[in-house]
């Protein structure tokens, strides 16, 4: 099964996640089959808090993926943010 889920990067205390698609089995910051888009929890100033395709997410839920819940919050919480400025 593919799972959609967050794979950590960064240093010490300066957390940076990658959103990848993989399969469920693989380590947390192992292989992954394509990776999505980013969330940067510690971004400050002009930083990019939080990118993803959407277009790609879709793709992959078509397909069988399961998102995981902090993945499903980022996504939920982009969408009510363009829903907000339109």
């Amino acid at each position: 099964m593919v799972t959609i889920r967050l794979s950590r990067g960064g240093t010490i205390k300066r957390p940076f996640y990658h959103i990848v698609a993989t399969d469920h089995r693989n380590r947390r910051d192992g292989r992954y089959l394509e990776r999505l888009g980013f969330f940067n929890p510690i971004a400050a100033g002009k930083d990019t808090r939080f990118q993803v395709d959407l277009g790609r997410v879709e793709y992959w839920v078509g397909k069988g993926a399961q998102v995981s819940q902090r993945v499903s919050d980022l996504i939920a919480t982009r969408r009510e943010g363009q829903a907000a400025a339109a």
